[in-house]
């Protein structure tokens, strides 16, 4: 497929990026919602919106009520959340956990919640402080007719405002998925504020127990939901990118050192190109990697990978570009370039950081 959006996601993007400008902006949003050292990290009223919008179906078969779009749809809006760095769910609750979702019969009762933007998921992975998915050490005995739940997780996004965890356990059979409500007793919830102002959490499970149909899926399904969230995460850094390089292209043009423009100054030209070129290089690969998930093919896997190392390292690139390129008042809370830095951490950490999908890659490559 051409690395380019046909009619229809071309009008998606422009959809998209209107409305994240006007209403995800940061100063109406990440700012509003942090000044006030808001308990979620978000609005709820906007992730209605995103309802509203049909955002939050994208990835949700029409059979079920919502649009049967693709991970390339997902991604346009992703993209655009970036861009604006705005704090919502979309990326764990309205991909990853979709995702998880697909094809259960827990769907019935959370996908119209997650339509209409009033429920909010959250993936419980990571227990270490790395993304490491085969080290699990989470159990799920079997007790009764159902399961006991015991171990830690941490670095939740958006889990402590979630209605509901689709959590990663080791059973005899290996790893298995399991929908673990948050009033479930044993489960106790700890919310954190991470670098870029969002809200994780710590999860305890102290024998949580669930009954049979809780577990809803097995190593496939974790596989599965990984790709839809990693493809998702390359989508909002190549985001992060654009807008910080924006953001610095403008001061280029506007601040003046020793009486002349300092986007006149030849080094900083060359340092504007090179991170222009490999941004597209980015979004290239992120959107191949989409339209492999889309197509079912057996590289999407080794694809993906590409996009979240190679988007994780231009994201990278751009924030401490732009924080260099800024100067000194680059290091302030008065301009926002400091907050792209922050959003950047996070999302190079959450799925997996450039590093782990580099050796990732190697080892599916067979070295």
């Amino acid at each position: 497929m051409p690395l380019y959006l046909n009619e229809d996601q071309a009008m998606l993007r422009d959809t998209a990026r209107d409305f994240m400008a006007s209403e995800g902006a940061i100063a109406k949003q990440l700012r509003h919602w942090r000044d006030r050292n808001c308990k979620d990290g978000f609005g709820h009223a906007l992730w209605k919106q995103f309802g509203e919008m049909g955002f939050t179906g994208i990835l949700i078969d029409e059979a079920d009520g919502g649009l049967g779009l693709g991970h390339v749809e997902a991604g346009i809006v992703l993209e655009e959340i970036g861009r604006n760095l705005t704090p919502s769910p979309f990326l764990v609750t309205a991909v990853a956990v979709v995702e998880a979702l697909q094809g259960t019969a827990a769907r019935e009762h959370w996908l119209p919640g997650i339509l209409s933007g009033d429920t909010v998921a959250a993936l419980a992975v990571d227990e270490g402080p790395k993304h490491r998915p085969d080290a699990i050490a989470m159990t799920a005995e079997r007790s009764g007719n159902g399961f006991r739940l015991s171990g830690r997780k941490q670095f939740v996004v958006q889990g402590a405002s979630a209605d509901f965890f689709v959590v990663a356990a080791r059973t005899d059979e290996g790893i298995g998925l399991f929908l673990v409500e948050k009033e479930a007793q044993g489960l106790d919830v700890e919310g954190v504020r991470l670098a870029d102002s969002s809200i994780g959490a710590r999860l305890d499970f102290n024998g949580v127990e669930v009954d049979a149909d809780a577990l809803i899926g097995g190593e496939e399904a974790l596989s599965r939901v990984l790709r839809a969230g990693r493809a998702g995460a390359a989508s909002e850094m190549v985001g992060v990118a654009s807008g910080a390089m924006g953001m610095t292209v403008d001061y280029l043009k506007q601040r003046k050192q020793f009486g002349r423009l300092i986007g006149e100054f030849q080094v900083l030209q060359h340092r504007a190109a090179h991170l222009y070129s490999e941004l597209e290089i980015a979004r290239a690969a992120t959107l191949k990697a989409q339209q492999l998930l889309d197509e079912g093919s057996a590289e999407a896997e080794a694809m993906v990978s590409v996009a979240k190392a190679k988007a994780g390292r231009v994201s990278t690139l751009a924030v401490q570009e732009g924080v260099q390129m800024h100067g000194g008042i680059g290091m302030t809370d008065e301009y926002d370039i400091g907050l792209y830095m922050k959003r950047d951490r996070v999302l190079n950490e959450l799925f997996g950081d450039a590093n782990y999908h580099a050796d990732r890659l190697a080892r599916l490559l067979g070295y």
